[in-house]
């Protein structure tokens, strides 16, 4: 196949084309970022100073909150940019970099959060050995091939799309540059190309997600051993991850575990994975786990006196 770029940037249709509309969307949007930034940095920083917080799930939520802050920063500040200006237009070298650092983020948040559902259940069902297998050693270990995993799906979509030919067409249907959109504007058959994309993300996302709701099964049918405090506590911190595994996975596998077609959803969906998915798994570990919002407390309160004094 002869690659041949024509195109030196896209044209992006952004997700309306109402000016009214959009300086609301800008508005809602800005709330949300900041709120995505301040929420995970909390949730960081908490952890980080915390010597209660000093167990591998938070080991994993602290990192799951650092990916976060980066994922929401590859579209949102675009996003918002664009609602303010007519024309929407993003450099050939400009959208590839943000379809690789979006794929590489959520990629590595798809695996984190299957850390983290494997944590929960060595914790649950082989307590015993629970400080041998899950040494900090080990854990580290899990995050760099979370980040490896991540690396090595999202260099595949990139690399498969720069090899497409780009001749003519250069108007993308959508606020950020990704596989599907950018599939529709090549200059060839991509049938199998988008068979590819279909294996890498979608089965990659709907594999992970099956393992995660395995995990939790046999999680809920191991406790009925436990005692009800213990019950409790456990199925508070599962529903936690169950809830933000839904939110992120279910959009995923709609968008990707698909060929390469475009759907009038597809923007809201888009923009349920990559601007409020971030934003909701703080206030989401939050509010349902005691040991957080009790460090968080200690922490502010220490702050105050500090000032105080």
């Amino acid at each position: 196949m002869e690659h041949i770029h024509n195109v030196s940037e896209f044209i992006l249709l952004g997700l309306t084309q109402n000016q009214e509309l959009e300086q609301v969307c800008f508005g809602l949007f800005l709330l949300f970022y900041i709120a995505t930034v301040l929420g995970n940095l909390t949730i960081i920083v908490t952890i980080q100073r915390s010597q209660t917080l000093n167990s591998p799930m938070y080991f994993f939520l602290s990192y799951l909150s650092f990916v976060d802050i980066f994922y929401a920063s590859v579209t949102a500040p675009k996003l918002m940019a664009d609602l303010l200006i007519e024309r929407k237009t993003i450099s050939f070298h400009g959208c590839i970099a943000q379809l690789f650092l979006v794929h590489l983020l959520g990629c590595t948040e798809i695996f984190l959060l299957t850390m983290m559902a494997y944590d929960r259940y060595i914790a649950i069902c082989k307590p015993l050995h629970y400080t041998t297998i899950m040494n900090k050693h080990v854990c580290s270990w899990m995050v760099v091939a979370s980040w490896t995993g991540g690396f090595l799906h999202s260099i595949v979509q990139t690399l498969l799309t720069t090899q497409l030919p780009f001749c003519g067409p250069n108007v993308i249907d959508h606020f950020f540059c990704d596989v599907h959109p950018l599939l529709q504007l090549a200059c060839t058959d991509t049938y199998i190309i988008g068979i590819i994309v279909v294996a890498n993300s979608g089965m990659l996302s709907l594999l992970c997600f099956v393992v995660l709701m395995i995990s939790y099964i046999v999680i809920l049918v191991s406790l009925r051993t436990h005692t009800s405090e213990g019950r409790l506590k456990a199925l508070s911190t599962c529903a936690s991850h169950i809830t933000v595994v839904l939110i992120f996975f279910g959009p995923c596998i709609f968008f990707y575990l698909r060929p390469s077609t475009t759907f009038s959803e597809d923007k809201t969906v888009a923009v349920f994975y990559t601007i409020f998915t971030p934003m909701l798994n703080p206030l989401i570990y939050t509010l349902r786990n005691e040991d957080v919002k009790n460090a968080m407390r200690k922490l502010w309160s220490i702050k105050v006196n500090f000032r105080e004094k």
